[in-house]
């Protein structure tokens, strides 16, 4: 597999750091009524099947923190953008 990191072009797999998924949200409270979402997010992720974003680390390149989003079947990737990009997509979604 490779990736094309948007600063150093494309790349072998073993460049990166695979670093969780990029859909998780963080709960905003520390209360004890938030344990359960903070369960969700420490523990539970979801395995789906077909595109799914996910967050790659440039460890071995430019280090660039990097919104990638890929096919889970075929392995296809199909965008990569700057992490900070992709979470600046999101926020402006949710308002």
């Amino acid at each position: 597999m490779r990736i094309t990191c948007p600063y150093c072009g494309a790349r072998n797999l073993e460049e990166y750091t695979y670093r969780g998924d990029a859909t998780v949200k963080r709960p905003e409270s520390i209360e004890e009524t938030a344990r359960d979402a903070w369960i969700d997010y420490v523990y539970l992720r979801d395995n789906p099947a077909g595109l799914h974003k996910e967050l790659w680390h440039h460890s071995a390149g430019c280090h660039a923190w990097l919104e990638v989003t890929r096919n889970t079947t075929t392995h296809e990737i199909v965008a990569v953008e700057p992490a900070a990009k992709g979470a600046e997509k999101r926020s402006a979604e949710e308002r």
